[in-house]
């Protein structure tokens, strides 16, 4: 890593030494300012809950906004503890496995298995759990900012993952390894390109989904299960979560797959609803090219 870099890794290891309680203390503060500053994270949050929480007032979004920001600031600030205190530690704070069963079984199936990780809770300690388990592969996609790229790939890399780019020569990877037994591991709310997902309900809004789980699971019959690590309150650790797919995931009828894949992401992120990063703009493409952008904000 460039000088830079390195001393950004030094700093997380040095702030990774604070309590895992501290650090989510300073998340939930960080996560108050973002509300209060009035931040494009905000915007975003309220504008997604607005989307998909049509049943509710007004009062109860905000009040929802408000924790699922201060969420997202430790989502922020346990990365130090993750990244920055080494696999040993992180793994430390996992307290209990839900579902650990599906794990093991599809593990001794010998037929692959495609872990489907939504952007919920700590994927980064999720990544940590499954390597200590077995040999992993993860599909990423590059940061906005490539100077980046190796800091995520030294900290995600320290179990020794196999880290796959989603691009063409790395998707090919993926079905090789599935088809020899291999276990992968997979972002499924990452949305795509436009022109390159199939659009399907998302808590009942369409929403441009993927289309690489279904397809790895139709082509080589692999199993897929869904995974998150859950934030425990009061920062005494974290509880990792399996959940089978719905079996229409592998379908050959592909929106029918594809709406299978947000309705297992959307099971999930109902066991911790304000865990999930509803900053980001899962909406952001629409069915009709001449829909508003409903980020769009005026200045």
């Amino acid at each position: 890593m460039r000088l830079p870099l390195a001393i950004l890794y030094f700093l997380l290891r040095l702030v990774g030494r604070l309590p895992l309680r501290a650090l989510h203390g300073l998340g939930a503060l960080l996560g108050s300012l973002f509300w209060w500053s009035g931040s494009q994270l905000r915007h975003h949050t309220e504008v997604n809950l607005r989307l998909i929480h049509t049943q509710y007032g007004e009062k109860e979004r905000q009040q929802t906004a408000k924790r699922t920001l201060r969420e997202t600031g430790k989502s922020f600030t346990e990365i130090a503890k993750i990244w920055g205190g080494g696999p040993e530690r992180a793994l430390a704070l996992v307290r209990e496995v839900d579902g650990e069963a599906l794990f093991a079984a599809a593990l001794a199936s010998g037929r692959g298995l495609i872990v489907a990780a939504p952007h919920l809770g700590c994927w980064e300690l999720l990544n940590f759990w499954l390597c200590s388990r077995t040999a992993l592969a993860i599909v990423y996609r590059p940061p906005r900012h490539a100077a980046l790229e190796p800091l995520l790939l030294k900290a995600r890399g320290a179990l020794n993952p196999e880290q796959i780019r989603a691009e063409g020569a790395g998707v090919r990877a993926l079905y090789k390894r599935l088809q020899v037994g291999g276990v992968v591991g997979i972002l499924p709310d990452q949305q795509p390109k436009q022109g390159e997902g199939e659009f399907a309900p998302f808590f009942g809004v369409p929403a441009l989904t993927m289309v690489l789980v279904s397809r790895l699971a139709q082509r080589t019959g692999a199993t897929v299960l869904f995974a998150f690590a859950e934030r425990l309150p009061g920062g005494r650790g974290f509880r990792v979560r399996f959940r089978a797919a719905p079996p229409d995931i592998a379908s050959e009828d592909l929106p029918r797959a594809v709406a299978a894949l947000n309705q297992g992401v959307e099971d999930c992120v109902r066991l911790a609803f304000e865990q999930y990063q509803w900053h980001y703009k899962r909406f952001q493409y629409r069915p009709d090219p001449d829909e508003p952008n409903p980020y769009w904000k005026p200045r």
